[in-house]
This record gives structure tokens, C-alpha cells and sequence, in this order.
């Protein structure tokens, strides 16, 4: 009867190692990825980025989302020196962009409009 419970739970323990190794192949973990837009090849689908460590090539694909300024744009609007931050997964060895967003270029800094004096703090 030992042996017997001892073969069952050995093929079940075997059973699910194999289940979580199959398992793991199939997970798609996401990264984030903030940088600089170095080059931007339309043909290719795919943009390199700057990042704090290295230069990586991002793919895009038709389900890939491209938002600038809060607007959807495609792949073509994305210019090279744009600060970007990139979602995306490692598949089959490309690293392929599910979401990219491009960070609005800041310009000059509008100057504060002057308070208007209250009258009343000058009697107080």
C-alpha cells in the first residue's frame, strides 16, 4: 500500500513540474522600458530607445498603441530625441511594444500672471 500511495504521488509531483515548465514558456512578463528615441524605422516596425543601461530595439506590431499627446498616433509620428516610455514583451527573442508613449515636449515656461492688489489689505 506504501509503495503504491509512494508511485501516485511521485507521478503527481512529476506531472506538475512538468505543467509549471510548460506554464512558464507560455507567460508573457512585461517590461517598461523609459528613454530617448534614437532611430525610428517604419519599414522594420521597430524603434531604438536609449535607456539608463543600453540601447534596445522595440517591434511594433498592428495591435501596438502609440499615444502622443493623448491621442493615438501611429509609429511614423514617433521623432528621433523623443523621451518615450515603452510596455512590452520579450517574444521570440524581439522585444515587441504593446503600448509606447511619447512625453510632450516641454516648452518655454508661460510667466505667472500678476496678482491683483487686494484692497482691502491695505486698511488691515
Amino acid at each position: 500500500m506504501k509503495k503504491a500511495l509512494s508511485i501516485v504521488l511521485t507521478t503527481l509531483l512529476a506531472i506538475t513540474v512538468v505543467g509549471l515548465a510548460v506554464a512558464k514558456d507560455n507567460v508573457k512578463i512585461k517590461k517598461l522600458i523609459t528613454g530617448e528615441v534614437v532611430t525610428v524605422d517604419t519599414a522594420a516596425d521597430s524603434l531604438t530607445l536609449k535607456g539608463k543601461r543600453a540601447e534596445v530595439v522595440i517591434h511594433t506590431n498592428e495591435d501596438t498603441v502609440v499615444q502622443v499627446a493623448k491621442e493615438k498616433k501611429s509609429l511614423a509620428d514617433v521623432k528621433i530625441g523623443a523621451k518615450i516610455a515603452v510596455r512590452y514583451s520579450e517574444i521570440d527573442g524581439k522585444n515587441l511594444a504593446e503600448r509606447i508613449v511619447v512625453e510632450p515636449e516641454k516648452g518655454p515656461v508661460p510667466a505667472k500672471p500678476a496678482k491683483p492688489e487686494n484692497p482691502a489689505r491695505k486698511y488691515y
